[in-house]
């Protein structure tokens, strides 16, 4: 019997051996591969082939002044009359991360252009899910198609393929990613991306947020100001960032973008905007006011603030294994830095006498998604978002943390 078990031991040696090179050589490729940022030089990179398109999404824009010019400029050139009326409303929208619940946040935009009420955002922000829909919901409603096709075509293997193993083995995902990049080229083409940039002419801004991991901050991306380079560079830089903000750590790989400092090339690490902030719209240091007076206005401004997921508790049993504990773990940690952006945006938007206005998926929505991207779950959030949304949503005037 020892002589057996000692000959399995030798049998599985060379096995054992190989998996260990392997998960080693799997480690070290993880690492070499790509060149880092210094962190000194971490505020004096652009990114290559494209220049200068974003800023610190937890900072103050250091040419804030310069762009508010270059808005100004814009807006007297391609929209004039929206300068010459003192009161004038003007609309944000801000959407949140949420996965799958997206649907939620495409349906009720789309119902409420059913609506016939729907106005023109002035500024588009997204994170995560939320950056897949920002861009349509930046261009209006005759993309509300594409909008509705995203959420309720596809399901999780349009989205994903899983690479669980090779995560194991130290891979930087336990999945791909490359159906999602095929979907979002499949919209994203160069007509889509020239829509975009007419729209950053007239003065409209679109902005993605990512998380910057090796900085360990948020970043925002003027995608208008991408968009408006026309190159093959920033249609895939473009592509890139919807990629990124959405790639939520360890489920997603991250994207690499490439940046430029004095002839040097490194690589940043971008992963789902959500990690650093799942909501956001107003830079640190706006002050509207100082704009309003500089341009001789005063309009009345109004935040719409779309979040993908319930904000109230949602108690339920928890399954007593380790990977229904992480999860519950985490979908409630992810809630509570929700509220926490919510009341940021809520305490920015008073300073600045911002009308505020809140969604979110009723607590009393009760379907279940049998996987990651469920078709049919997602179709009855949809459905659901759209009703709400053409028969007028009750917007809350606040967060529940207020």
């Amino acid at each position: 019997m020892r002589t057996r078990e000692r000959s399995t031991g030798r049998a599985l040696l060379p096995a054992l051996t190989a998996l260990v090179v392997l998960v080693g050589l799997i480690g070290c490729a993880s690492t070499m591969m790509r060149v880092p940022v210094p962190m000194g030089l971490a505020d004096k990179v652009e990114v290559a082939g494209v220049g200068q398109v974003r800023s610190w999404g937890d900072a103050p824009i250091k040419n804030i002044n310069a762009l508010a010019k270059l808005r100004r400029d814009q807006i007297r050139a391609k929209r004039p009359s929206l300068l010459k009326k003192r009161r004038r409303t003007v609309s944000y929208l801000a959407l949140s991360g949420g996965g799958s619940n997206g649907a939620f946040g495409a349906g009720l935009l789309n119902g409420w252009s059913a609506s016939g009420k729907r106005p023109q955002f002035e500024i588009v922000s997204g994170v995560s899910t939320g950056a897949l829909i920002a861009p349509f919901a930046f261009l209006g409603p005759e993309y509300d198609k594409p909008l509705r096709e995203i959420y309720t075509l596809y399901s999780t293997k349009d989205i994903l393929e899983p690479q669980v193993l090779a995560g194991l083995l130290g891979a930087n995902a336990v999945s791909s990613t490359k159906p999602l990049e095929k979907l979002i080229a499949r919209y994203v083409d160069r007509e889509f991306m020239a829509a975009i940039a007419r729209e950053y002419a007239k003065g409209r801004r679109l902005l993605i947020g990512t998380t910057n991991l090796d900085a360990e901050r948020p970043v925002v991306w003027n995608m208008g100001g991408i968009a408006q380079r026309n190159s093959n560079a920033a249609l895939q830089l473009f592509r890139d960032v919807l990629l990124a903000s959405s790639a939520l750590p360890g489920l997603f790989p991250p994207v690499y973008v490439k940046v430029t400092s004095d002839g040097q090339i490194f690589e940043e690490m971008h992963v789902d905007g959500g990690t650093t902030e799942n909501a956001f719209l107003l830079p640190l240091d706006l002050d509207l006011r100082r704009y309003d007076k500089q341009n001789g206005v005063s309009w009345k401004r109004k935040i719409y603030i779309i979040t993908n997921d319930k904000t109230d508790p949602s108690p339920e049993e928890v399954n007593g294994t380790a990977l229904d504990i992480a999860g519950r773990s985490i979908s409630t940690l992810i809630k509570q830095q929700t509220e926490g952006d919510l009341i940021k945006l809520y305490l920015r938007a008073k300073e600045n006498g911002i009308d505020y206005n809140m969604a979110s998926i009723p607590v009393d929505f009760s379907a279940k998604s049998s996987e990651a991207f469920d078709k049919a779950y997602m179709r009855k959030l949809y459905d659901l978002g759209f009703k709400l949304g053409q028969e007028g949503y009750g917007w809350q005037k606040k967060p529940s943390g207020i």
